[in-house]
């Protein structure tokens, strides 16, 4: 007889409150109470690994989102090698889908860890609880890369007087050692914005899914994150950028395995950050077993 898979729902087993599941609304006082948990250098290895088994689990519902980053990695390669004055516009809507997105992920990681099987259906609709929320969320994040961009257009203003290079003129640019004051600022710029970015969104979304929360308390308990764990945080968003930068050679086609994988990973990173009143900490890693 087959034992039951670990991400088959359990008998008896209770739903935790403030979950669709349980049809339970959020309390606004309740996240006022949440502890940040204690992290180490070791959990985003810990978080990788546990977002690797989500994937194993849920193959499926990895390629699909998997295929989805890659078209829009496509998308926006394209734009910027034919209409590079575009790649601004396109890359803000990459990041007005990209959270929805990967919420559809948050979710499948979710269910799998409530004892639920994940559904691509469920997953690709998880959001729509959640629309205000959300929608303030990536407004913000909007902002921030729209500013962003003014700022890169300054830099490049200030160091290019002659006009706004083209886009081999922009590669010329950054690999010319000649040009190693516009690097550093350019880099300087964009690694500000990335981490405002970064320290916005790291768990505020899938705390967002989790608990209903909103997107003010959702953002400030990941800059709170960000702030009291820093040197973990920016291992973690280091790792994340060496994977995405593998994954875009060639042709972004690691994407496909990457962009799931590192959505898997993120719900466990929220899960092992935040704690919340009368939870315990994140459950070790769910594994299928078959006799």
């Amino acid at each position: 007889m087959a034992a039951p898979l670990a991400h088959d729902p359990v008998p008896g087993a209770s739903v935790p409150p403030n979950t669709p599941e349980s049809g339970h609304a959020p309390d606004s006082a309740e996240a006022s109470r949440l502890r940040l948990a204690p992290l180490h250098f070791s959990d985003p290895w810990r978080w990788l690994a546990r977002g690797a088994a989500d994937l194993i689990a849920a193959p499926g519902i990895a390629l699909f989102y998997g295929v989805c980053f890659w078209g829009m990695a496509l998308l926006l390669g394209w734009v910027f090698r034919s209409n590079p004055e575009y790649t601004m516009s396109i890359a803000s809507g990459c990041l007005l889908l990209g959270p929805f997105l990967a919420m559809g992920l948050y979710d499948a990681s979710r269910r799998r860890e409530l004892g639920l099987k994940p559904e691509l259906g469920r997953s690709i609709v998880c959001w729509d609880q959640h629309m205000g929320s959300m929608a303030m969320l990536v407004l913000v994040l909007m902002v921030l890369e729209l500013i962003w961009g003014r700022a890169s257009l300054v830099v490049f203003a200030v160091f290019f007087n002659t006009g706004m290079p083209s886009t081999t003129g922009v590669i010329q640019a950054v690999f010319n050692p000649e040009n190693w004051e516009f690097v550093a600022v350019y880099t300087v710029v964009g690694g500000i914005f990335a981490s405002l970015v970064f320290s916005i969104a790291v768990v505020s979304i899938p705390m967002i899914l989790d608990r209903d929360t909103d997107a003010i308390t959702a953002a400030i308990t990941s800059i709170r994150v960000v702030l009291g764990h820093t040197g973990v945080m920016l291992f973690w968003g280091a790792l994340i950028t060496v994977l995405v930068a593998l994954a875009l050679w060639p042709w972004g086609l690691g994407l496909v395995l990457l962009g799931p994988w590192l959505g898997h990973a993120t719900w466990h990173a929220y899960r092992g950050a935040v704690q919340w009143p009368g939870s315990s900490p994140a459950s070790p890693e769910p594994t299928s077993t078959q006799a």
